[in-house]
């Protein structure tokens, strides 16, 4: 999972960012309004994680673009304890969830996991495809009942294909999601031929249907 952070306490984004990483997403972190709506411009994130008082601009100003682009990316708002007007106005332009600061860390994700839970799983901590079922609540991906040994890559990988089943999904978009916009920078994707290939044995190994197809071309599709 991708989230971008927007928050210009660099003190508290830093803490937010290392917690949030060490729970297993990949982390983007911007400062400002401008520099925020340059990545969502390019990139899609699962969550963004939005600090409302920016010191370029309001953070309304991010959830009035992504409403008006259609964007899915889920949207937690942070905000003053005063702040009763920007709350509501924030989740009246799409944001799924507010906090207010102070918060705890465990109070941070516990709104990140539901948010997602609510825009990718339909609110529930299973998502069942053909002989595959992903249980959030456990980190772990099953087949058939049987738990798969996966590496946190290999489990994101899953993950990704499962709450995109049917659709096609480029090496592209696949290396951006599970790596974060520095994937710009590399000249190949074999790398991702070899995580698909090894989540394709260990499918098999627990007897399971092979559900990744190869599109010849464009990336990889995941059937039920």
């Amino acid at each position: 999972m991708k989230l971008l952070l927007v928050e210009d306490n660099k003190h508290l984004a830093n803490d937010m960012q290392a917690f949030l990483a060490d729970s297993g997403y990949i982390v983007e972190c911007v400062s400002n309004l401008s520099e925020a709506l340059d990545k969502i411009s390019i990139y899609d994130y699962d969550l963004i994680i939005l600090d409302l008082g920016l010191p370029d601009g309001n953070g309304l100003t991010l959830l009035e673009y992504l409403k008006a682009k259609n964007r899915a990316s889920g949207v937690l708002i942070v905000t003053a304890k005063d702040a009763i007007e920007d709350k509501v106005k924030g989740l009246e332009l799409g944001a799924d969830d507010y906090v207010t600061k102070p918060f705890h860390q465990a109070e941070l994700i516990a709104r990140v996991k539901s948010i997602i839970r609510r825009k990718n799983f339909k609110g529930n901590n299973q998502l069942t495809v053909g002989e595959l079922t992903a249980d959030l609540s456990a980190n772990e991906i099953l087949v058939n009942g049987h738990s798969l040994t996966l590496t946190r890559k290999e489990y994101d990988l899953l993950l990704y294909f499962m709450y995109n089943k049917n659709k096609v999904i480029t090496k592209e978009s696949i290396a951006e999601h599970l790596w974060g916009d520095d994937i710009d920078q590399v000249d190949h994707f074999d790398f991702i031929y070899n995580h698909v290939k090894n989540v394709r044995k260990k499918i098999a190994k627990a007897d399971g249907f092979s559900c990744i197809k190869s599109v010849y071309g464009m990336g990889y599709k995941m059937i039920e």
